[in-house]
């Protein structure tokens, strides 16, 4: 073999070895971000189970507490096997998917994601009786009630007690306690 080939096959296998190596860290973001989502659905179940609702946002007695998740859904599966066969109080939770701000008593808690365009509207927009749920500091400041943040890799949340309250909603001070921040 001349030097030719071997110099070209040497490049072959840098070019390879730099393919893997993109691979596994992609791998790795993915991985993470299904880890991350997993969480965030439990999480999402959590708080529906340390909320008290006000009795007139269920259309009936035996309604389930919805959990929508509003536009593009990152949780995929997860968030529908973390509820399945859950419970808050007699209700039965559901998880529902939605694309535009639900009707009345249509969802307990509704989860809209980073993506979400015109957010501050569709906030304001949801009625009072409905748990606004996001990702991210900036959710708070455009209304939201629970903004679930990523910090040194742990999903932790904050909280706005006085959009919660506003929505006629309260909050359990077990919630409240574990929170990364209260605003009130």
């Amino acid at each position: 073999m001349g030097p030719v080939a071997g110099w070209l096959r040497n490049k072959l296998r840098m070019r390879l070895g730099l393919i893997c190596l993109i691979a596994s860290a992609a791998v790795g973001q993915i991985a993470d971000q299904t880890v991350e989502y997993q969480v965030k659905a439990a999480f999402l179940l959590n708080f529906a189970k340390f909320v008290e609702w006000p009795p007139n946002v269920f259309a009936a007695a035996d309604s389930p507490v919805a959990i929508c998740v509003l536009g593009k859904d990152p949780f995929g599966q997860a968030l529908d096997e973390v509820v399945h066969g859950e419970t808050v109080g007699s209700r039965r939770l559901v998880v529902q998917r939605i694309s535009k701000v639900p009707a009345p008593r249509m969802c307990q808690v509704v989860f809209a994601g980073s993506g979400e365009k015109d957010l501050p509207e569709v906030l304001s927009s949801l009625g009072r009786g409905v748990l606004a749920v996001g990702e991210g500091d900036k959710f708070l400041r455009d209304g939201g009630m629970i903004a679930m943040v990523v910090e040194n890799r742990r999903v932790r949340f904050d909280v706005n007690q006085t959009a919660t309250a506003n929505a006629g909603l309260n909050l359990s001070s077990r919630l409240l306690t574990v929170a990364r921040s209260v605003k009130n």
